[in-house]
């Protein structure tokens, strides 16, 4: 089963026999993931899949129990989240990392703290250019925001690091079907048109899988299907898989 798109051989971000969990026992067993630089690639599969949790070994929150993972050629395998950050991955959880006290602009600012004040304002300048909507928005405090607002503001924070790899855990989560739609199709899209790497991992399957170049599908911590999204996206087993039928029978496969 091929783990990489042929037509983009450049890496960004290559997860090689990735097993990990939150004991001895692995939620995640031997599973190999390329993100292409460029590119958004979407990791999909039912509720206890082991997808948050590979995401998490990835960025060394969650225990690593083995394989590697390089960043660029890099061997980064179990550094730390902040470390992972100054060398260029990019990370936006589940519940955002934002400061609800604070302006949308004083967010971004302190998404910039690591560069000088001149580089924090070009920064600052490129953010809003690929998310023009917060510009009117600068001056409101965060607590006044909609959901998709609020998770905009959370990944244009992390893109003023200026990462090379963003890994999005579940960014529609809690958001209703039109706000998980511009976030989606807006925003994650974006990412890609700026030659950003995006690792996304999604529930909304179907959403996901229209936005990505590439996917992985994902059933009881094994990849089962790896394919551009578009294929596994029209794959009749792949809607099976989010009603149980083929759950089994794929689980096998991948064994």
């Amino acid at each position: 089963m091929s783990s990489a798109d042929p037509a983009s051989p450049a890496l960004a971000l290559s997860v090689r026999g990735l097993v990990a969990g939150y004991s001895e026992q692995p939620v995640v067993d031997g599973v190999d993931v390329d993100v292409p630089v460029g590119r958004v690639v979407a990791v999909a599969g039912p509720n206890g899949a082991g997808k948050s949790t590979l995401l998490k070994a990835i960025l060394g929150i969650a225990r690593l129990l083995g394989g590697t993972v390089h960043l660029e050629g890099r061997n980064v395998t179990g550094l730390p989240l902040q470390k992972l950050a100054r060398l260029g991955i990019g990370y936006v959880p589940q519940v955002e990392e934002v400061f609800e006290s604070l302006r949308v602009g004083e967010n971004l600012e302190m998404g910039g703290y690591l560069c000088g004040k001149r580089e924090r304002a070009h920064r600052m300048e490129r953010t809003l250019g690929v998310f023009p909507q917060l510009r009117p928005m600068l001056q409101r405090y965060v607590e006044t925001l909609s959901g998709g607002e609020r998770k905009m503001t959370a990944i244009a924070r992390v893109l003023m690091l200026d990462p090379r790899v963003l890994i999005l855990d579940e960014p529609t989560a809690s958001l209703s079907p039109e706000m998980s739609r511009i976030v989606l199709h807006e925003q994650v899209r974006a990412l890609g048109t700026i030659g950003k790497s995006v690792l996304l991992v999604e529930q909304k399957a179907i959403a996901a899988l229209e936005v990505s170049d590439w996917a992985y599908l994902m059933v009881r911590g094994r990849v089962v299907m790896s394919a551009p999204a578009p294929e596994i996206l029209h794959d009749p087993r792949m809607r099976e898989v989010f009603l149980g039928g083929a759950v089994a029978e794929l689980a096998e496969q991948a064994r």
